[in-house]
């Protein structure tokens, strides 16, 4: 038997966390599986909205059985009934067949929930930044925007000296969330330009992209008095080049922020020197689906259909198309929100026959993560397929003296990994992760570009990092 204990600094921190070690072990020795055959996983995941259950078991292959224990839940329920059940398998409504996680439909009630945000934010009375730890995006500074302002004015001051600045100054905002960040932004520019003294405003082109039109009307109100010096976009994260093509060669700066930890992702692990992707599928427990069933007087059978065509028309147009079953938006909304709230995910291991031949992005192979998923132990990762993605999207829209800044959750190296769980965990409505930050730094470098992670110096203690990316010399 394998025993892996995520050395979480929690550990250290909660005595709870520690006291149930013990009676992991002695349930799981007490169990009826098979020990030479099983591994155990410890672990603190700290998102208290999550898709797993205190105890899981994960089918490693067709040989092997992974059992994982949630550290923060396991002190209050009967661990060796737990196990029990965890071995003998999740029974439940099975939402969709297995597949790698990118395509889980976790993604897409993802996309719905931005699709569909003005609904779901007057059915719970609170914007969405509300739902964030905090209640607000870290991302919102002035003091971060005046530096990045005089900054591009230096680049800008030398390139007009060596009369090689474009008449047209291109700055791109992806993710512009409640545009309070482009107010701030734009505001400080005008009052900086005006000491700056060389009227750059009135040659500015500031662009917001973001994915839901819902949050871009909303931004567009907040940035209404710079007029015409604001573009909205509706812009695919994970392809940013379809809507800003034009763009290339021109941004000086593309400011994102908490975008690359909403967007889908695989993930990897190495377990015995043998690389496996893991595969998911959703469901909801059998109780759930009984009190769904129940609460909106829905035939049991007829829930996976009605949540697929909920997952492609959004809650409007079915209760629409249902008005028997909907009487408004409204109850389709709360049975969406329902069916988000027991939403779970069963994983398994599958083998992954060479890194080479697992597509990441359409150009981008997963022989390179060798470096960082081989040789180092039994290790689970992220692949961060949505974010690369649009992270090799976006750099070639950069002027050569131009700059990505992100600030979003990043790991900054592959020994993370080992120490912690990184999501996926539950928002309001929305999925995040932890995004790969080692991994973007390779690829990057690879295309004739820096990338290095700083803390977000704005807020101490947060658990943003800034990311910025720029080509070498």
């Amino acid at each position: 038997m394998d025993v892996d204990l995520r050395p979480t600094k929690k550990l250290r921190e909660s005595a709870a966390a520690r006291s149930v070690l013990g009676p992991i072990m002695e349930a799981v020795c007490a169990s009826p599986a098979d020990l030479a055959r099983l591994r155990v996983v410890c672990d603190w995941i700290q998102y208290k909205q999550n898709f797993r259950e205190a105890v899981v078991s994960r089918p490693v292959a067709d040989t092997d059985v992974e059992i994982a224990f949630d550290l923060r839940r396991c002190g209050d329920i009967d661990l060796g009934a737990h196990v029990k059940q965890a071995l003998e398998g999740q029974p439940g409504l099975a939402l969709e067949p297995w597949v790698p996680g990118r395509d889980s439909c976790i993604w897409r009630f993802n996309a719905l929930y931005w699709q569909a945000l003005s609904g779901w934010e007057q059915a719970t009375g609170r914007e969405y930044e509300q739902s964030l730890p905090g209640g607000e995006s870290d991302a919102r500074n002035t003091e971060a925007a005046r530096e990045l302002i005089l900054e591009l004015f230096r680049i800008w001051d030398e390139l007009d000296a060596r009369r090689a600045l474009p008449e047209e100054l291109y700055i791109l905002e992806l993710g512009v969330g409640n545009g309070n960040q482009a107010r701030t932004w734009l505001d400080e520019f005008v009052q900086l330009d005006r000491r700056h003294g060389r009227e750059y405003y009135h040659r500015l082109r500031y662009l917001m992209g973001d994915y839901s039109p819902h949050v871009l009307d909303r931004a567009r109100q907040a940035v209404a008095h710079h007029g015409e010096r604001v573009s909205a976009l509706v812009v695919e994260a994970t392809r940013p080049a379809i809507t800003l093509g034009f763009l290339a060669g021109k941004a000086f700066l593309v400011y994102i922020s908490n975008v690359y930890d909403n967007l889908p992702t695989d993930e990897l692990a190495c377990i015995h020197g043998r690389t496996y992707q893991v595969e998911t599928q959703a469901f909801l427990t059998e109780d759930d689906a009984d009190l769904i069933a129940g609460r909106f007087g829905i035939k049991k059978d007829r829930l996976v259909p009605l949540i697929d065509r909920l997952l492609r028309i959004g809650p409007e147009l079915l209760s629409e198309s249902s008005p028997g079953q909907f009487a408004d938006p409204g109850q389709a909304v709360a049975f969406w929100q329902a069916a988000w709230e027991a939403l779970r995910l069963r994983e398994r291991y599958v083998p992954l026959e060479g890194l080479d031949s697992y597509q990441i992005t359409p150009s981008l192979t997963g022989e390179i993560l060798r470096p960082l998923i081989e040789g180092h132990g039994d290790v689970r990762m992220h692949v961060s397929n949505g974010a690369l993605g649009s992270f090799t999207g976006t750099l070639p829209l950069l002027h050569p003296f131009g700059r990505v800044q992100c600030h979003d959750l990043f790991l900054t190296g592959g020994q993370q990994y080992r120490t912690g769980f990184y999501g996926p965990g539950k928002y309001d409505g929305s999925v995040v992760n932890w995004v790969n930050g080692p991994l973007l730094q390779l690829v990057a470098s690879r295309r004739g570009f820096g990338v290095e992670f700083t803390p977000f110096r704005q807020r101490p203690g947060s658990n943003i990092t800034t990311l910025t990316a720029q080509a070498r010399d």
